[in-house]
């Protein structure tokens, strides 16, 4: 009877760490972000200009419009400066943090995935997916990836 016990105690704790962690969704790698988003470019944020929007749900949004100044296009139309709508951002004393979105500051450089608005501008694909921070040596902040490798890694997404 304890042996009985015993199992069914370990199945029902194992199914449990199955739905938490499924409850997180697959990761999606490099290859896929670059497959799905409508434009990848190597930029350096040149300035970060936050203000209010509203939303389609009616909702005031610190909205920060972010120019780049684009030194390389993996994917999409070449252009020298890119336009990016980027959530959050500090107007006066109220400050919009987005949990899934990195906030950019100017001078900062990344790789952006990219989709176009209905206005002509930007939105990273894939939310907080779609901005890989670099630092000075080509490495992605907090990890072992380098702009090389993900170079090699869209270059099956087209141009």
């Amino acid at each position: 009877m304890k042996r009985l016990f015993l199992i069914t105690s370990v199945l029902t704790v194992v199914a449990g760490y199955g739905s938490v962690f499924a409850s997180g969704g697959p990761s999606i790698d490099i290859p896929e972000r670059a497959r799905g988003a409508g434009k990848i470019v190597v930029a350096t944020a040149t300035t970060v200009t936050p203000m209010w929007r509203t939303n389609s749900h009616g909702d005031q949004l610190i909205v920060s419009l972010v120019w780049l100044q684009v030194e390389e296009t993996m994917k999409g139309e070449p252009a020298d400066f890119v336009s990016m709508d980027l959530e959050g951002g500090t107007i006066g004393d109220i400050t919009l943090r987005v949990s899934s979105l990195p906030s950019l500051k100017p001078g900062e450089r990344a790789v952006f995935f990219l989709d176009e608005t209905k206005g002509g501008s930007h939105v990273p694909h894939l939310t907080g997916l779609g901005i890989l921070k670099l630092e000075s040596n080509n490495q992605v902040r907090g990890s072992s990836l380098r702009l090389d490798e993900i170079r090699r890694m869209a270059q099956g997404a087209g141009k």
